[in-house]
């Protein structure tokens, strides 16, 4: 049986401007969490994480798009509305020197007109309660997790204004991701666009080791200016 996804209220006095988010305002969104937790939510569901034959987007994420879009808004997308909940990226955590996955995201656009490429970003992580009855999100999080009343009932997400987490990156780390994605199904080349993009200093020259397809994220939405 699915369990249910419970985004609680917003801890904040006045509560945050994206929790919840107006309905008319375009944002780009990205709900992620450990996969045990997605397959909760989505039990039904194949995967399909050959890294030699990967398709994009896993059957997942359009379904867990929908369900956080109903969590955050209250209802379903609309499907006569342009632009409505339109994935865009996802990210895929890959246990190392396996081929397989333990972490799972996904980003779509809620109304972000198809000429923006840096809208604003609601973060929104998804809390494993059941395997260790809340004790990491008791660690993580500022406010008191009673796991009596998820487990094995419904699964914690959280936005990043209810987190320990401050998210300075969150805007430009997902907006890069989605615009490295697009380049890539347009034909561009991944590693050309690395060696460029550590050229410019929007990357760390320090690469990590590549894991499968897992590539480093942008640290900045800019390149530095010239020096004169």
């Amino acid at each position: 049986m699915a369990l249910s996804l419970h985004i609680p209220d917003c801890i904040r006095t006045p509560a945050h401007p994206l929790h919840p988010p107006p309905l008319d305002k375009p944002l780009r969104i990205q709900i992620e969490g450990p996969l045990v937790s997605v397959q909760k939510l989505l039990p039904e569901i194949p995967w399909h994480v050959d890294v030699c034959d990967l398709i994009f987007p896993q059957p997942a994420g359009p379904e867990l798009a929908r369900l956080a879009y109903r969590a955050i808004y209250g209802q379903d997308a609309s499907l006569s509305v342009d632009n409505d909940m339109i994935v865009r990226d996802e990210y895929l955590g890959w246990v190392h020197e396996k081929n397989e996955i333990d972490y799972y995201g996904v980003t779509f656009d809620h109304l972000v007109p198809a000429d923006e490429y840096f809208p604003e970003v609601l973060q929104i992580n998804i809390l494993e309660i059941d395997e260790d009855e809340g004790e990491y999100a008791n660690t993580h999080l500022p406010f008191a997790v009673d796991a009596a009343e998820y487990i094995g009932k419904k699964i914690l997400a959280v936005p990043r204004c209810c987190q320990k987490r401050k998210g300075t990156t969150d805007r430009s780390r997902v907006n890069g991701a989605v615009t490295q994605k697009d380049l890539v199904r347009q034909g561009f080349d991944r590693e050309m666009m690395m060696n460029l993009l550590v050229a410019y200093g929007v990357y760390s020259t320090k690469i990590p080791e590549k894991r499968f397809d897992k590539v480093p994220q942008p640290r900045t939405g800019t390149v530095p200016e010239e020096k004169k």
